[in-house]
């Protein structure tokens, strides 16, 4: 497979991830942008990877998470299925207001915990992929992500 290949097949996957990651699609674009370049730049590596898809959406993880904090990358809104026991907004403005809700919630936390989140509920990834994605153990992928609920239940609790 080229490099051109790659990018024709993946690029709008991996826009998708990165929009889930910084909650922008702008910085989403700038980021997908910056790591294809790196990519290109890197691709008899990547190419030589078991798993081309998996070794970029790890640089793009990486290049995410080490973004320094005071830039533009701020929010984060992960998708699920609704929760028939919350009542569900009436109106276009109800709904917006909630998103920034959940996207004010998610902007504190830190930039791993994020990444695990998007990795698990929007990516669907198992433990072992989110692991290899972050460069850690699986019990470390684990934590974070029950440190990072946890982190949301008391905001959530703490709001109402």
């Amino acid at each position: 497979m080229t490099y051109e290949e790659f990018a024709d097949s993946r690029l709008s996957a991996l826009l998708r991830y990165a929009t889930m990651l910084t909650g922008d699609p702008h910085s989403a674009e700038d980021l997908v942008q910056e790591t294809m370049v790196r990519v290109q730049l890197n691709w008899k590596r990547v190419q030589r990877s078991d798993s081309p898809d998996g070794y970029v959406r790890r640089m793009l993880t990486n290049q995410f998470i080490e973004l320094r904090r005071g830039s533009w990358w701020r929010r984060v809104l992960l998708r699920a299925e609704p929760d028939p026991s919350v009542p569900v907004p009436s109106d276009h403005a109800d709904r917006s207001a909630e998103r920034d809700r959940v996207w004010s919630m998610l902007s504190g936390l830190p930039r791993r915990q994020r990444a695990a989140l998007v990795l698990r509920y929007y990516e669907d990834l198992p433990d072992q992929e989110i692991a290899d994605v972050l460069g850690c153990a699986v019990g470390t992928v684990r934590s974070s992500i029950s440190r990072a609920l946890a982190t949301l239940r008391t905001e959530l609790v703490e709001a109402r």
